[in-house]
């Protein structure tokens, strides 16, 4: 047989895109390890570890709340038709085409000083530009399961909300965990819309900014460290737990 060198051709186009995201990882770890006193001196900065703190409760808060209102919206994406559904689904991933700057300009134009300088409005802004993907991970979650085996434990007396929670969202599970951890992991890294409404409280995203502008790349980068270090490892976690549970 004749070799197929396709996947090596893959690969090798692949690569540059590999090589792209892990290089300026690897550079900026490397310069940071040559400058350890200011990443220990921002280790020790109470504003720093403040930020970061509000940095985790409100991309978690975030992720919970598209948890709590896109699974059921992704359940019935997949299993009900109805008119104007592909609107909704416009709707659903308008939040991705749509400058965040512009983001943060709607809600505030929309909520006003509900949001101005909250954690109500950080959430708010990490809502609207990650919620897309909870909602169509568990859509495709969903899509995914037998429609037959819901029949089948209708028919054996189990409720919609029993068979729901029992037979459907077990086996999509694995799917809206990733869509879950992919919505904390674009919420942590919002920053246009947060600025626009809701400076304060001061998040980690937003205080690299600040330092950036204020005193330079070199007070900025240890933020960056921390905060890309802190993302990767829970984000890494995250990831391995869900592949652990979908092999099981």
């Amino acid at each position: 047989m004749r070799r197929s060198y396709t996947l090596y051709l893959f690969a090798a186009l692949g690569s540059f895109l590999i090589i792209y995201i892990a290089l300026p990882l690897a550079v900026i770890f490397t310069k940071q390890a040559s400058d350890w006193k200011m990443l220990v001196k921002a280790l020790h900065d109470p504003l720093v570890i403040e930020a970061l703190r509000n940095s985790l409760f409100t991309a978690t808060a975030t992720a919970l709340i598209a948890l709590l209102s896109g699974v059921p919206l992704g359940y019935v994406l997949a299993r009900k038709e109805f008119r104007g559904k592909s609107i909704v689904q416009a709707v659903v991933d308008v939040p991705i085409v749509i400058p965040h700057s512009v983001v943060g300009i709607m809600l505030l134009v929309t909520f006003s000083n509900a949001i101005l300088d909250s954690y109500t409005g950080i959430i708010a802004a990490m809502l609207f530009v990650s919620a897309p993907f909870t909602i169509n991970a568990a859509r495709d979650g969903f899509l995914a399961v037998d429609e037959k085996l819901e029949h089948v434990a209708r028919t054996l007396g189990a409720s919609q909300m029993k068979t729901f929670f029992t037979v459907s969202l077990p086996m999509a599970l694995s799917s809206i965990l990733s869509g879950a951890i992919m919505t904390w992991a674009r919420a942590i890294s919002e920053v246009g819309a947060i600025l626009i409404v809701a400076y304060y409280p001061k998040t980690a995203q937003v205080l690299v900014m600040e330092y950036f502008n204020n005193y330079g790349l070199r007070a900025s980068r240890p933020i960056s460290v921390i905060l890309i270090t802190m993302s990767l490892t829970i984000f890494i976690m995250l990831r391995w737990l869900v592949g652990r549970k979908a092999n099981e």
